[in-house]
């Protein structure tokens, strides 16, 4: 059942993985045309979200501890162009299906591993449990601003979604296909790995990012020119997001609320907002009473025709059955052959070359056995045939269209980043985008970021590490010269505008692929295309409120975001990565160029897509909450003496230790092992309980993790020294490649410090001063990006 279209047509990928990690990454692949079998384990009863996890894969039962089903096993990676796995390290070395092994006898295949713990962390042995993973990164705090009244700050809380597994698969799915571009190229395959650990820093992303002389700053809740959570006439409540430099929004949404008088009484001036706390409060006060006028969605109306981010809070199931969700292939009906009419996520991104997702349900356990075992007793397909069609233009060339088939391994290729020598032109703004355009440069490319001039720059730190900066008014004449000029030797652009926005620019897809045929357009966007809700604004908190988080993170009490880190956001920037590549894979064995998206609501419900499967009416349980520790007794946070502790085992694991074998023989088991921990220091519980077998790991706080001696050695936390700031902490690079490890990049620049440099690269050096004095870029006097920080 290969792929018959897709960027991804031609590719086999064979799935060893269980739980989330393993099997959201080959879905990934899977959706875009992969053909992708996937290995169940025998006796294991397939969970409802089976159905999507394993939607559109061939599958195959096989007991690895059986010699007969091992070198079934064995066959099929000889075949195949990506494995994908997430076990324990040593695990798959164990039985022969290793990196060192596999790659001796292929040396093209690109092999991805996604354990818990890394190999060379002291922690690698033990079982790496959403809890633990969270424990560990300090993932179990409430949001600033969202706490109940009287909350304790040292108390952790429980989500059920699997933050950790999700951003594992997101990176992990990128980096196969980068290393699939590469191999096109050298001819080369790679071992890749991202531990779940690992990718929580992707997840912290800028929340770890600070200057060390100002030190790690308290988190804060997100107030600025009103913004919050409100409770409407109905009962309901809206996330109203009016952030920004300015208050725009903020008079935007008065305006159309009839509400413009509250201007004359300085409730719409920034600048006395930022300075009067009195200020600050009235206004809170009086949205109080404003949003209790109307009902939630009439207010959503009108934000919205405004222009305003503002999202009513929705369950997920709303979400579901949400007009926009479905028009936009954000949610799908497929025919599961045991739950028959399923709804459940549709493509994670939109790229115009996937194939449908409609009749590509799930296939049961062992339900392809026999045609991978006859295929299995066919001569293996050639090297030309694995490899695809004819290379196209990749860092500005263009093959011919007869050009022969197939990888050529070169000595220029040898250490050569996949995208190297490739250009992105990086419009975006604030997290999910530029994100995007870090993790390109990451891998090679050369990105140059545009703000406008003559402005404050916003979220500027972390997430233009590595490009170059430059400020240009693309909405001036001379500006949209200088753009063009980037443009037509671009191989990436990245743009974060509201739908239509770029037309009316003349930035828009077809008015770029009419100058350069070849580009990879990528649009980022709250809702994503094809929908009635495509223009409509928002952010992190607007894509959390309108599929479900906030419901479910708020349980019986008011809705709230989840988490201290932006899990949209920069979930969000590194499907726009993995979208991107998508493009330039297409592009490298076809020629052709691309418009891909990536939303903000499309990655919330993939962050849930474990709870967004839905049968009939079906639901699955979890626990919710702030008050939520765990699961159950045997998966949960317990307090200790000293401080609080994660852990994640079975009830025989915990049985092994005497103290709790006895707790265990009471009624109320829960009750028992909270007073049993009670007597004793974290550090030592998790030690006595990881040396058991079971998870467990002590709560860290995110300032003890950005200077954690392993998470520095590793390259997870590092230093640099900002020309601005002096030397600022950040997230480093969670993913890791033994051919083609990615890069750093250099400091984050001041915004618009490489101005001369990139116009003299386009051949307008000896214009720079006219250009500044004409308003079209700004070159001195510039904005400061590390302010917010």
């Amino acid at each position: 059942m290969t792929g018959s279209a897709g960027a991804l047509r031609g590719i086999r990928v064979v799935d060893f993985g269980h739980h989330v990690a393993g099997p959201l990454a080959a879905l990934l692949l899977a959706d875009q045309g992969a053909d992708v079998v996937h290995v169940d384990r025998p006796g294991v009863e397939p969970p409802v979200e089976d159905a999507f996890f394993n939607r559109g894969k061939r599958r195959i039962t096989l007991d690895l501890k059986s010699g007969r089903d091992l070198r079934i096993a064995r066959d099929l990676v000889r075949r195949a162009d990506v494995l994908v796995e997430n076990f324990r390290p040593g695990a798959m070395d164990r039985l022969g299906l290793g990196w060192a092994d596999l790659s001796a006898a292929d040396p093209r295949l690109v092999y991805c591993s996604m354990p818990g713990f890394a190999a060379d962390d002291p922690r690698a042995g033990v079982p790496g449990w959403e809890g633990v993973i969270a424990a560990a990164t300090g993932n179990c705090r409430i949001r600033a601003g969202h706490a109940p009244d009287g909350w304790d700050a040292t108390r952790p809380t429980y989500t059920a979604i699997p933050v950790a597994s999700n951003f594992a698969a997101f990176c992990g799915a990128f980096a196969i296909v980068a290393s699939l571009t590469a191999r096109h190229r050298s001819g080369r395959g790679d071992r890749i790995e991202v531990p779940l650990f690992d990718a929580m820093f992707e997840a912290i992303g800028g929340s770890g990012a600070y200057p060390v002389e100002r030190g790690l700053p308290p988190e804060r809740a997100i107030s600025a020119n009103g913004s919050g959570t409100y409770r409407c006439a109905d009962g309901r409540y809206v996330q109203f997001n009016p952030i920004g430099a300015t208050t725009r929004f903020l008079t935007w949404f008065l305006d159309a609320a009839g509400m413009t008088a509250w201007a004359g009484e300085g409730l719409t001036d920034r600048s006395r907002l930022d300075r009067e706390p009195e200020l600050r409060s009235l206004l809170r006060e009086r949205l109080i009473a404003l949003f209790g006028t109307r009902t939630a969605h009439e207010w959503e109306d009108v934000a919205n025709a405004a222009g305003v981010p503002l999202a009513a809070v929705r369950t997920t199931g709303e979400w579901l059955d949400n007009v926009h969700a479905r028009a936009a292939g954000q949610v799908v009906e497929v025919e599961d052959p045991l739950l028959g009419t399923t709804v459940m996520p549709g493509s994670a991104v939109c790229v115009p070359a996937a194939p449908p997702l409609r009749g590509r349900a799930r296939h049961l356990p062992d339900a392809d056995r026999a045609d991978i075992l006859a295929e299995l007793d066919t001569p293996p397909p050639a090297e030309a045939g694995r490899a695809q069609a004819s290379p196209g233009e990749v860092g500005g060339s263009q093959a011919s269209p007869g050009e022969a088939a197939g990888p050529q391994t070169l000595p220029s290729e040898a250490g050569r980043l996949p995208y190297e020598g490739l250009r992105v032109v990086d419009l975006t703004q604030i997290l999910a985008g530029p994100s995007a355009g870090r993790i390109l440069a990451e891998f090679g490319a050369d990105v140059v970021k545009i703000n406008a001039p003559q402005r404050r720059v916003g979220a500027h730190g972390f997430v233009n590490r590595g490009k170059r900066t430059v400020l240009v008014d693309v909405k001036s004449g001379e500006g949209q010269r200088i753009l063009w000029r980037l443009i037509n030797e671009a191989d990436v652009l990245t743009c974060n505008f509201p739908e239509r926005t770029a037309e009316r620019y003349g930035l828009g897809y077809e008015h770029v692929r009419a100058r350069r045929p070849g580009i990879v357009y990528v649009s980022v966007s709250c809702y994503g295309p094809g929908g009635p809700w495509a223009s409509r604004r928002g952010y992190e908190t607007q894509g959390q409120a309108a599929t479900g988080i906030m419901t479910r993170t708020g349980g019986d009490g008011p809705p709230a975001v989840l988490g201290p880190y932006n899990l949209l956001d920069y979930g969000t920037g590194t499907l726009a990565a993995f979208a991107a590549a998508l493009g330039l894979h297409h592009r490298e064995v076809t020629g052709e160029g691309g418009h891909v998206y990536a939303s903000l609501t499309q990655t919330g419900l993939y962050q849930q897509a474990s709870y967004a499967v839905r049968a009939g009416t079906a639901t699955s349980a979890e626990p919710c909450g702030p008050e939520a520790l765990g699961t159950d007794p045997w998966h949960r946070f317990y307090r200790a003496a000293d401080r609080w502790f994660f852990v994640g085992a079975t009830r025989a694991q915990l049985s092994a230790l005497p103290a709790l074998k006895r707790a265990l023989a009471e009624n109320d088991a829960e009750a028992a092992l909270e007073a049993v921990f009670r007597t004793g220091d974290a550090d030592e519980w998790v030690e006595r309980l990881t040396a058991a077998g079971a998870g467990a790991h002590t709560v860290t706080k995110l300032a003890e993790l950005m200077t954690d001696p392993y998470a520095r050695s590793r390259g997870l936390a590092v230093t640099q020294v900002s020309e601005e700031a002096g030397e600022v902490v950040m997230p480093g690079i969670a993913i890791r490649a033994r051919h083609h490890p990615p890069r750093l990049g250099h400091p984050v620049r001041r915004p618009g410090a490489d101005g001369r440099e990139v116009l003299a690269g386009i051949g307008l050096a000896d214009s720079a001063d006219a250009l500044e004095r004409a308003w079209a870029v700004q070159l001195t006097a510039l904005p400061r990006g590390w302010d917010h920080f």
